[in-house]
């Protein structure tokens, strides 16, 4: 599949300082999502994304220029990230229900492994620049078409908007029903592996029920009878 993404890849360094740099980013960006999670963008400050790390705030910007360039980068990052690994997992089968089974479980491992940014992508968007906003939204349709093109070849009577909806109803689904990020944390302690087990499955299996109604024909629920049945003990069937 062409790569159609706003911005290209990084080199991945080659030198032990230039893997030392790109450590220290990766683990700033973690402990920011973290604290833009907890606290809300407006609530942080370049000193606490600092002491997270073990760094002051003004080294930080050996990093990055501002505050909102570490939220653009991410919201950045995590499209960029969900859209390749999606393409990836989409690439792996030619048949469209494996095909978007696969993308079920790629999300929902992103939704158990990522709790904090799942809140940050849905809270913050509004704080990033016109810029990275715009290249959010691209890589965000860019995720949502993957599964709305899988989806349309299991139901090919639906039109665009209505796969696009199903799609972004689904991810809903997967990314809320661990509905706190308290519980998300929880769900990751090595304790509580088999929760996380079972937490995974009924994700996928929600999920993919959901999805189905695509092409699933609709279950007419039993009707309710007006007058009440025969009384089986009574002389004739009646009171």
């Amino acid at each position: 599949m062409p790569r159609t993404d706003p911005r290209p890849a990084p080199a991945p360094p080659t030198t032990v300082r230039g893997r030392a740099k790109a450590q220290r980013r990766q683990d700033l960006l973690g402990a920011s999502a973290t604290l833009f999670a907890e606290r809300g963008f407006a609530g942080v400050s370049i000193d606490d994304i600092g002491a997270a790390v073990g760094v002051s705030g003004p080294a930080v910007y050996r990093h990055f220029p501002s505050k909102q360039a570490v939220l653009g980068a991410i919201l950045l990052e995590v499209s960029q990230d969900l859209l390749d690994g999606g393409r990836e997992v989409a690439a792996r089968s030619a048949d469209p229900a494996e095909r978007l089974r696969a993308l079920i479980a790629f999300q929902v491992e992103f939704a158990l492994t990522q709790p904090a940014v799942i809140v940050v992508q849905d809270r913050e968007l509004p704080n990033l620049t016109e810029e990275d906003r715009h290249e959010v939204r691209a890589l965000q349709r860019g995720y949502v078409t993957l599964w709305a093109d899988t989806l349309g070849e299991l139901a090919p009577g639906r039109d665009a908007a209505d796969l696009a909806l199903r799609a972004q109803a689904a991810f809903g689904l997967i990314n809320s029903t661990p509905h706190s990020l308290r519980a998300r944390q929880r769900l990751r302690a090595p304790r509580d592996a088999g929760r996380a087990d079972a937490a995974r499955a009924a994700l996928e299996d929600m999920a993919w029920a959901a999805l189905a109604t695509a092409w699933a024909a609709p279950t007419t629920p039993p009707t309710t009878p007006t007058t009440p049945p025969p009384d089986p003990t009574s002389p004739g069937g009646t009171p």
